[in-house]
């Protein structure tokens, strides 16, 4: 009997992504709290800086959750070095 394959594509998906998205949604909502917050008691030469690096933030968080390879990426990846695969 032949051994059904599955395309690599279909190994590397990812298959806890509402948790993860999940994740990203409520660390931005917390992040813009916490902007608000922030704002509202520092003094107003600092609110540029303080709004600066927490937006920052945010961009960077985006930016992970976008490019970022999920762990069982990382994972297969890891395994396929072990083997001495590419």
């Amino acid at each position: 009997m032949r051994k059904e394959q599955t395309p690599k594509s279909a190994e590397l998906a990812e298959g806890r992504w509402l948790w993860r998205r999940m994740y990203v949604y409520l660390a931005t909502l917390l992040l813009w709290v916490l902007l608000r917050e922030v704002v509202q008691r520092a003094p107003p030469e600092q609110l540029r800086y303080l709004a600066d690096g927490l937006m920052g933030l945010v961009a960077l968080l985006g930016l992970l959750y976008l490019v970022a390879p999920s762990a069982q990426q990382v994972v297969s990846l890891a395994r396929g070095r072990a083997r001495g695969e590419a």
